[in-house]
């Protein structure tokens, strides 16, 4: 079986896809992780290169294609990025929903090293709103989608209110 996760940011993508893949015995991959190494190669920030994605697809190719690659050569592991669910059309697709508060204060206070540092969570929830809003209109002007219509997906989980084992927990349910 393939998990492909997208959501929002804080809902927790990451952390819930990690815990799946070790109750399920599956590799856990991070698309988010792997378009910061890519910033990171090139010297830049996260948000950096999706300000360069505005203007030039290659920002997004590279970790498209990587994508690709994993569906077609792999089985059994649980992919997070917000896209994932398009390039791999075989897979169990989820969906975490987060209110922007939560979602903001989760990310606050577990800062990644590859994005910007906000001071409070004021301003990481503006970040956050604001690179959600530039994101989604370069996969509308890239590949003419919508990863935030829920009906593309097999299961929707609002998280704002359940831990991490708690949504886990619920995915396994629908998973078997």
């Amino acid at each position: 079986m393939i998990i492909t996760i997208s959501g929002k940011q804080g809902a927790g993508k990451t952390s819930v896809g990690k815990e799946l893949a070790k109750r399920l015995g599956y590799k856990f991959i991070s698309i988010g992780e792997l378009r910061g190494e890519i910033a990171t190669e090139k010297g830049l920030t996260i948000d950096e290169l999706n300000k360069i994605g505005e203007r030039e697809s290659w920002a997004h190719k590279e970790a498209d294609k990587k994508t690709i690659e994993i569906g077609k050569t792999k089985d059994n592991f649980i992919i997070e990025g917000w896209i994932a669910y398009h390039f791999i059309q075989n897979s169990k697709k989820i969906f975490l929903e987060v209110s922007e508060k939560i979602g903001a204060e989760r990310i606050f206070n577990d800062q990644r090293k590859d994005e910007p540092y906000c001071k409070t969570i004021e301003e990481m929830q503006k970040l956050l709103k604001n690179r959600l809003n530039e994101t989604y209109a370069q996969f509308k002007k890239y590949y003419k989608i919508n990863f935030l219509d829920k009906s593309q997906y097999d299961i929707e989980i609002n998280t704002t209110n359940l831990s991490i084992n708690e949504t886990a927990d619920k995915l396994l349910k629908f998973l078997k």
